[in-house]
Parts: structure tokens; C-alpha cells; sequence
């Protein structure tokens, strides 16, 4: 086809129109990712924006704001991209008046309800450098020398859990066939990594059967002479164990919940009981659970104890310490975890107790050589013989954070965590000891750690509560008032407490009790936040 003299000045326009469209989105793309003194300048806009935004945020008191989630989720109902590049500040603008002013403070030392706390300060600028440096944790060859930093982290933990031999750790730190750790991105993803070690360790090859990796659980069990497995541990443990339990392909039905006691505390005799139940129905035990530091209540179960009970039955011992495992650092209170060195594996979180950012999950194991059990290789990434981190692990691609992890180890040190630890619980104990003086509240348990439970009890029934005379009526209606308050509290965002659901065995038969859940983590919450948060719920029911 021919084009006529009328056309081909047309087609020249829009051949130029195109082109001149092509070169501006190639310098855009430019301008964002060449290392030059143009992409300095805008990088240094940015920074200004952002370090404005960052200043605002962190200097704010209220929990949060007052703006509810109709109105968020009409603010956030767009489906395309973008079809040109956005200019930067204007997206900058955006996500200043939509995200940043509309999320919630977790530094504010009146946020004191949930497991997220203020960051030190030199979390900021490292987050930049983790970003420039943009390491894949997952192999030596995008990750060289974190590689062994992330190694060297770990062992310090470790050694403060099990507190080895220093030939021990010369021996396995640097050692390409040892994992005395695997860093991951939260407690989930390190409690069903210990489960995965145990259960493959458990049915691992033997004689002509290859293995559970291999032939599946069906054939494992057939093979081993079980007729189903099961997982066991507190009522109270994380549900992080159901999503194990599911992924493992045992059914949640076989992770045994065994029932706690008024401490938040695995009754040792019923979970005797039920690791005989499980014998009996010949069923294999991939683990037994103990958690240091419910997430409800804080109970540290009876760690020693359950370790008698793994060692009887020939079971591995997992301890979920995600938010416990810091107590460790504290020489006031690090007896509350006695036991925890006979552990199998044990979890902790980093962005718990250790203040450090969400995503630096930890799993360690007493046997550096237990993670074989779940090792894979690929001949594109990782290797048999190398240090690549990622072959023993769940998770592939992933971030730097253990430059996090190190510095945090390093900057605030055994004595800074022991202070950290040792605040929280105290702070803790003096809002037990406030809650206790005051007629509005109810203390429902005393804290074993920093965790406390409560609740606000309306003025006609306080004296009944005194007297213990609740009727199952009168229970529900205190649930009914503190579910609204917690509400309304959240809602208006001055100050945070959050809420859980406990049982309790009243008028024969168990009965919920809505209880006010504070968390006191946050090293810049005072006795007079404590105070406000208080006296806000009062306020607030005042107006109920």
C-alpha cells in the first residue's frame, strides 16, 4: 500500500511524536536509575520530603488518627497504572496526605496494645544503606560478605540460648555444612521451618525408603509404622502452628491444643496425657511445643518440664519465643526461661524484643546439622559445599536484614537489652499495680512478663465483681462494654490498647471474657503514658 503526499506528512509527524515520547521516557527512566550527580540532585529532593514526613510522624503522641475505614477505602480504589511516569513530587504529595498521615504511630508511647514498638535510631540511615546495597540474602553471589555477617548474628544469639563451648562455635559460625540459625521474614515463616526440620528428621531416609522429601508423608508413615502425626502443645500457642499443621499435610484436627492454666501456662499433667493418647493411637509426635511468651497473655509455659516430658518420649522440643526468647539478656528475669537451652529449635522475633524492623525472624537449632534435613540445591543458585544461606531455608529471594540483627547486637549490646527488658517488665508491673488501686478496672491475671490483661468494669456491677458474685449475664454485659470501648478508644486515636478473647471455667461450664491487652515494649513509654491510657478508657466509658 502507497501513501499519498496528504499522508506522509502525517505519518513523519507521528513517527517524530513517537520518538520524541520513546527519548523522554528513556531519560525519565534515566534520571531514576543512573548513578550521576542529576540523580543525586533528585534523590536529595527526595530525602528532604520524606525526612519531613518521617520527623512529623515519629514526633506525633496520638495513636493514631480519627479518619475510619469507609473513607480509606475509597480513597484507594484505583485498578490502572499510570500510563506516563508520575512526577516524583507530586506522588510524594500523595502518599504524604493519603499513607503516611493516615497510618498508625507504633512509636507513640501511648501506643501500648500491640508487639510493634519505637525503632533506635540508627535503624533510619541503615535502611538506606541496606536499600542502596540491595543484597539477595539467598546466595554468596548476591550476598557476599552479609553472607557471613548474617552468620556471625546468629551465633551470637545462639550462644546466649545454648551457651556452647567456644570450640563449639569456632567450629560451626563459619562452617558451610553447619546452620546454627536460619534468619526469615517473621515467627511464622521460623516456626514452620523448625516443624518442617523436625518432621523430615522424624521420616528421613532409612534402608531402601528415600525419605519423606521424597516419597510424600503418606508413604513416610506407611513406611515407619504410624498411623497419622500430630503436633501437641498450650491451648495458647500461636496460630502460626495451624498454618504449619496445614502445610505439613497432618490436618489442624492433629494439632493438639492442651489446655492452660490460670498462669497462661501448659498444664504439664494434661499434656502427659496427651503424649500418651498419641502413643496409643500410634501416632507420631513431629514435636512438642513450648511457648516463651504467649501472644495474648505473655505466659512462658513450663519449659523445663515439657523438656523432661520431649526427652521421655524421644520427641523434638520446639520453643516459640518470639517474644519471650529476649528475656534471656536479662539476669533479673532470664530464670523464667530455664529449660530453653534443652530446646530442639527455638523461634524469636527481631522486630519484638530486640526493637529491631518487621521482617528479621530467627529459628536456631541445639544440632548445627539439623537443617539438613530440609537442604535443596539448584544448579543455578545454590549450590552443594557453598555458603549459600538459602539452601537451608524456606523462603528464597530476600532482603539484607540481618545488617540489621548485627547492628542491633552490636549498638545496644547485652547491657542495652538487658535495660530494655528489664523497663518493660517493670513499667508492666506498675500498670498491674495502678489497675489494682483503681474501682474502674479489673486486673484478670498477673503478668509473667510485659504483657497485661484487664478489663473496665461498669460502675453498677464493680461491687458484685469485688464479691465475686458475676452472674453469666453480668459477664456479658462487661464483655459487651469493653469490646465498645476498645472500639471507640481506636477509633478516636488518642491512645491504644488492644483486645483479646479468654475462657475461664464460671458457672460450671467455660465462659469468654473480653479482656484490654497492653503491651509495654516501647522504651519511650512513661508511667504518665501509662497514666493518659487509663484515664482515656475512663473518659471514654464515660461517655459510653
Amino acid at each position: 500500500m502507497t501513501l499519498s503526499k496528504q499522508e506522509m506528512p502525517n505519518q513523519n509527524y507521528l513517527f517524530e511524536t513517537e520518538q520524541a515520547l520513546h527519548d523522554d521516557i528513556k531519560k525519565q527512566m534515566n534520571r531514576l536509575f543512573a548513578s550521576s550527580s542529576q540523580t543525586t540532585f533528585l534523590e536529595e529532593q527526595i530525602d528532604e520530603i520524606t525526612n519531613k514526613f518521617s520527623e512529623e510522624f515519629l514526633s506525633s503522641l496520638d495513636a493514631n488518627t480519627h479518619i475510619d475505614l469507609d473513607y480509606l477505602l475509597s480513597n484507594f480504589s484505583e485498578s490502572q497504572i499510570p500510563v506516563q511516569p508520575t512526577n516524583v513530587e507530586s506522588y510524594l504529595k500523595y502518599l504524604g496526605n493519603n499513607v503516611v498521615a493516615h497510618s498508625i504511630h507504633t512509636s507513640s508511647p501511648q501506643f501500648i496494645g500491640h508487639m510493634t514498638s519505637a525503632l533506635p535510631c540508627f535503624v533510619r540511615p541503615l535502611a538506606k544503606l541496606m536499600t542502596a546495597m540491595n543484597q539477595n540474602a539467598v546466595k554468596i553471589e548476591t550476598a557476599k560478605a552479609l553472607s557471613f555477617c548474617e552468620r556471625e548474628a546468629l551465633a551470637m544469639l545462639h550462644r546466649l540460648i545454648y551457651n556452647f563451648s567456644d570450640n563449639f562455635y569456632d567450629q560451626h559460625i563459619q562452617h558451610n555444612l553447619s546452620t546454627l540459625g536460619i534468619l526469615v521474614s517473621g515467627g511464622t515463616v521460623a516456626n514452620i521451618t523448625a516443624l518442617w526440620c523436625a518432621r523430615n528428621a522424624a521420616l528421613g531416609p532409612k534402608d531402601e525408603f528415600l525419605g519423606i522429601e521424597k516419597e510424600g508423608l503418606t508413604a513416610a508413615l506407611d513406611f515407619y509404622g504410624y498411623k497419622g502425626a500430630a503436633i501437641i502443645g498450650s491451648e495458647l500457642m500461636h496460630f502460626s502452628f495451624d498454618k504449619a499443621a496445614d502445610l505439613m499435610g497432618i490436618g489442624t484436627h492433629r494439632l493438639i491444643r492442651v489446655p492452660a492454666d490460670c498462669n497462661n501456662r501448659v498444664n504439664i499433667q494434661a499434656l502427659r496425657q496427651a503424649v500418651a493418647e498419641c502413643r496409643a493411637q500410634n501416632l507420631l509426635i513431629i514435636a512438642i511445643v513450648g511457648v516463651a511468651g504467649t501472644t495474648d497473655s505473655g505466659g512462658v509455659d513450663y519449659l523445663a518440664e515439657i523438656a523432661d516430658i520431649t526427652q521421655e518420649a524421644h520427641v523434638h522440643f520446639h520453643v516459640d519465643a518470639a517474644w519471650g526468647g529476649p528475656l534471656i539478656f536479662s539476669q533479673q528475669h532470664r530464670h523464667k526461661l530455664a529449660g530453653i537451652e534443652r530446646a530442639d529449635s527455638v523461634t524469636i522475633d527481631g522486630h519484638k524484643q530486640l526493637y529491631l524492623p518487621i521482617g528479621i525472624g530467627m529459628v536456631f537449632f541445639r544440632d548445627p546439622y539439623k537443617a539438613e534435613a530440609i537442604e535443596k540445591q539448584a544448579s543455578y543458585t545454590m549450590r552443594k559445599g557453598s555458603f549459600d544461606l538459602g539452601k537451608r531455608a524456606l523462603e528464597g529471594s530476600r532482603p539484607g536484614m540481618a545488617l540489621f540483627l548485627h547492628a542491633g547486637l552490636n549498638l545496644i549490646g547485652l547491657k542495652g537489652y538487658e535495660f530494655l527488658i528489664d523497663e518493660g517488665i517493670r513499667k508492666t508491673q506498675y500498670m498491674a499495680d495502678r489497675i489494682c488501686t483503681m474501682p474502674e478496672f479489673e486486673l484478670l491475671a498477673e503478668p509473667d512478663t510485659n504483657l497485661l490483661l484487664y478489663r473496665y468494669v461498669p460502675e453498677p456491677l464493680r461491687e458484685l465483681v469485688a464479691k465475686k458474685q458475676l452472674t453469666e449475664t453480668d459477664n456479658q454485659l462487661i464483655n459487651e462494654f469493653n469490646e465498645r470501648l476498645q472500639k471507640i478508644q481506636r477509633q478516636i486515636g488518642r491512645t491504644f490498647i488492644s483486645r483479646t478473647t479468654k475462657t475461664t471455667t464460671r458457672f460450671g461450664k467455660e465462659i469468654p471474657i473480653i479482656a484490654l491487652r497492653a503491651v509495654l515494649a516501647n522504651p519511650l513509654t512513661t508511667e504518665e503514658d501509662i497514666d493518659t491510657v487509663l484515664n482515656d478508657q475512663i473518659q471514654i466509658a464515660a461517655e459510653i
